[in-house]
């Protein structure tokens, strides 16, 4: 192929990256702390330490990111969450909102 040709197809093709979204616990009185340890260990692969700090940033900042995903991502962990709080009788609130 003409490397002038390849040199003009490069400059064309524009890579568009999906929209990520950022995923946050927002705090209430009633969800126990060791329920959100548990909801970002579990839901969110964070290490106890993380998920510790984040919950730390729930309790006193009102709410704390727990990742940043494209959006079905980010949507699957907010229900799953929803779901998880639900079962066991939380009224804990994850939200996504554009990064």
């Amino acid at each position: 192929m003409n490397t002038n040709i390849e040199h003009e197809l490069k400059q064309d093709i524009k890579i568009k990256h999906p929209k990520r979204y950022k995923v946050l616990l927002l705090n209430d009185d009633y969800t126990s702390m060791e329920f959100v340890i548990e909801i970002l260990m579990n839901v969110f692969h964070k290490t106890y330490e993380q998920a510790q700090s984040i919950m730390l940033d729930v309790h006193k900042k009102d709410k704390g990111v727990c990742g940043v995903y494209i959006y079905e991502i980010a949507q699957t962990k907010v229900f799953t969450v929803h779901k998880q709080a639900k079962e066991s009788a939380f009224p804990l609130k994850c939200i996504m909102e554009e990064a």
